[in-house]
């Protein structure tokens, strides 16, 4: 059975939490420039320090989107994407459900190792290993879908223990609000944990956006590994015009391999300023029909 397919694209505004967007005020009016303008989310990068060597302004991403929650009412909001492993499980899930609950239902929540591991973790004494870091987010990935589902929980695994508990109240949500995992193709392990989960919040190594051949054949590879059931999205953050048409002539070999939301990305390489991310953001989301990802929901 697949999942019945939107009419149209789903389009973000992606934004770093730090350098000229450190400021929470300025966060907040773009996300609310973002509601009036049509896009369908907002989405704030996770990091805690970025760059060990450039000392910049860094905003916290999930204070932050508390407040892009009180100030909308409509656009999807989250966190692209939460390194669990630096993260206590249950904090998160406490968080997490708050915010679903803050914005009647608006959460989307983006897991991940983290990157750069260096001033992400190690910085910080943090085990900056990919394999424990993996380790970790496999296990938060199950603890936070155990305590959202507000029933009786204990877990056992390497790193987390918990006793018996009941966490209340419940996300909004049901089951519990999606869960996107991102991955670097074409490394596989992180597709194959998407697999299980809601949706893949995609990149090629070094945080390129795929190709629409490079997305057809990270698609096909999830399909063959996707074993949950329900909606599954596809998501890539990339860059385009503020031409309505240019930019629609740039996301449509996407939605053709199978996308289902377009980010549009501001960051350090592209439009790094407050008042440049007002323009395209001002100038609205391109608009594409949507098409089957092929991916057995």
């Amino acid at each position: 059975m697949r999942a019945t397919v939107p009419t149209s694209l789903n389009c973000g505004v992606f934004v770093p939490n730090f350098g000229p967007f450190g400021d929470i005020d300025a966060l907040v009016d773009l996300a609310r420039e973002s509601e009036a303008a049509g896009w369908d989310g907002f989405f704030v990068w996770d990091h805690i320090l970025f760059d060990q060597q450039t000392p910049r302004d860094v905003a916290d991403p999930w204070i932050t989107l508390a407040a892009v929650a009180a100030a909308t009412s409509r656009i999807r909001l989250g966190a692209l994407i939460t390194p669990l492993a630096r993260r206590r499980p249950w904090k998160v899930a406490r968080e997490t459900t708050t915010l679903d609950r803050l914005s009647k239902g608006r959460l989307i929540f983006g897991a991940g190792l983290g990157a750069p591991p260096e001033a992400e973790f190690a910085a910080f004494g943090e085990d900056a290993d990919a394999r424990v870091r993996a380790a970790k987010l496999d296990e938060a990935l199950a603890i936070l879908v155990g305590l959202w589902s507000g029933e009786d929980f204990a877990f056992a695994g390497t790193h987390h223990h918990l006793k018996t508990m009941r966490f209340l109240p419940r996300p909004i949500q049901t089951p519990h609000p999606p869960v996107w995992v991102a991955g670097w193709w074409p490394n596989k392990p992180p597709f194959r944990r998407a697999a299980h989960w809601d949706g893949i919040f995609a990149e090629t190594v070094g945080g390129a956006t795929p190709t629409p051949e490079e997305l057809v054949e990270l698609l096909t590879y999830i399909k063959d590994h996707r074993s949950a059931a329900g909606p599954f999205d596809v998501v890539l953050g990339g860059v385009t015009s503020s031409s309505g048409r240019e930019a629609e002539r740039t996301v449509a070999p996407f939605v053709a391999a199978g996308l289902t939301w377009w980010l549009e990305r501001i960051d350090p390489k592209h439009r790094f300023t407050v008042k440049a991310a007002r323009t395209r953001v001002a100038a609205g989301p391109p608009r594409v029909p949507s098409v089957s990802t092929g991916v057995e929901k």
